[in-house]
């Protein structure tokens, strides 16, 4: 079965005081609501107050994702404007401290603390889920079994947290290792067919590891409910046309493994152990190091491995129409991550709150509509 390749996007936004440039809880203004009043089931409360999450619907091709993303973004900063507060979309804050922010009140949010206590309680984290539609499971376990190889090249793409709690952490992705104290992340294990996936769930929630699949937070997953291949690992960016490109990519990542797996030619399996070690240096360096090319057995510079992974699915990116958000990954090869740029406002102005400032007006960059265009190139 030809997979439709649908698309939905899931972003995780910050609220943000304007005088104190520090995280403020939005229950009190009600902004859910509001928000779910004009945007129905399409945005949601996290555990922590000061986080909102959007997702569009299933989206046939990433023209109607980039319209829906950019809709969504316009609706939650004018709710927030209208309660007072800023939206920021960085995937850690500069400076606030988790332990001052509130839990949202919901028994499933409390329960999750109640099991993990303090790791719970400091994953103050905001990330970019992309939803791929392939309808058959045996495909879609296949083609994360393969795409896993990807995956931290995406993460170099979007890393957007360099900073955490008022220092400068050395890492362009911090959020990963706040992520990383949680059980059942990174990068998963090889699995050689949905059946030996689904003894594993089932083996998990018999022992009372897991109550359901959702539970199961790895940097890809199948996810338990819809059907399709759900990548996890990104950042949330900064810039609207970032997040669409890296749904571009992973869009166009899928349709070159399923090609290549419809003409007996799956691309390599590698060990997980050997997958993580470019993921710690993405998460460390971004587009600025290098990471381990398996089949040379060889370092390359990350920004060459990107050129390459471009290269690799573009003879899938016209069918799926998608030649021009793509072509943005260019744009971040050459003006930076969010994680690059926020560190240059720091090294220029050394005011973490003014970093957050260059935060939100990126965050409305590029929407139109009484959002504020503004330079791409810090410097």
């Amino acid at each position: 079965m030809q997979p439709t390749y649908t698309i939905g996007i899931e972003e995780e936004y910050q609220t943000i005081d304007p005088v104190t440039r520090d995280l403020r809880s939005h229950i009190h203004a009600e902004m859910i609501e509001k928000g779910k009043m004009i945007l129905q089931e399409r945005v949601k409360a996290e555990m922590h107050q000061s986080v909102v999450e959007v997702g569009t619907s299933v989206c046939s091709n990433i023209k109607d994702a980039k319209d829906e993303v950019k809709k969504l973004r316009r609706s939650m900063i004018k709710l927030a404007r209208e309660n007072g507060l800023g939206l920021a979309s960085a995937a850690t804050h500069p400076f606030t401290d988790w332990r001052t922010q509130e839990i949202y009140p919901d028994e499933r949010y409390h329960q999750v603390v109640q099991d993990m206590k303090m790791v719970a309680r400091a994953n103050l984290i905001f990330g970019l889920h992309v939803h791929v539609g392939i309808e058959d499971k045996e495909t879609t376990i296949h083609l994360m079994n393969h795409a896993r190889y990807f995956v931290p090249h995406i993460l170099a793409l979007s890393t957007n947290s360099p900073f955490w709690m008022g220092m400068n952490t050395g890492l362009k992705s911090y959020r990963c290792k706040v992520f990383d104290k949680f059980p059942r992340t990174n990068l998963p294990d090889y699995f050689p067919s949905w059946g030996e996936y689904e003894n594993f769930v089932k083996l998990l929630i018999k022992t009372n590891c897991i109550d359901n699949a959702k539970k199961i937070w790895w940097d890809i997953r199948p996810h338990p409910f819809f059907n399709t291949l759900e990548f996890r690992v990104c950042d949330i960016p900064m810039r609207v046309e970032e997040t669409i490109a890296l749904a571009a990519l992973i869009q166009a990542t899928v349709a070159k493994l399923h090609k290549l797996y419809m003409a007996n030619q799956g691309f390599r399996l590698y060990r997980r152990a050997l997958l993580m070690e470019n993921k710690w240096r993405a998460a460390r360096y971004g587009l600025d190091g290098k990471m381990i090319d398996f089949g040379k057995q060889k370092e390359v510079s990350t920004r060459d491995l990107i050129l390459e992974y471009l290269d690799f699915v573009d003879d899938v990116v016209d069918e799926l129409g998608s030649r021009e958000e793509l072509n943005y990954i260019h744009e971040i090869l050459e003006n930076g991550t969010g994680a690059d740029r926020q560190l240059k406002v720091y090294e220029d102005t050394g005011d973490l709150k003014k970093v957050v400032d260059y935060i939100v007006q990126e965050t409305a960059a590029g929407l139109g509509e009484e959002t504020v265009e503004v330079k791409r190139k810090v410097g």
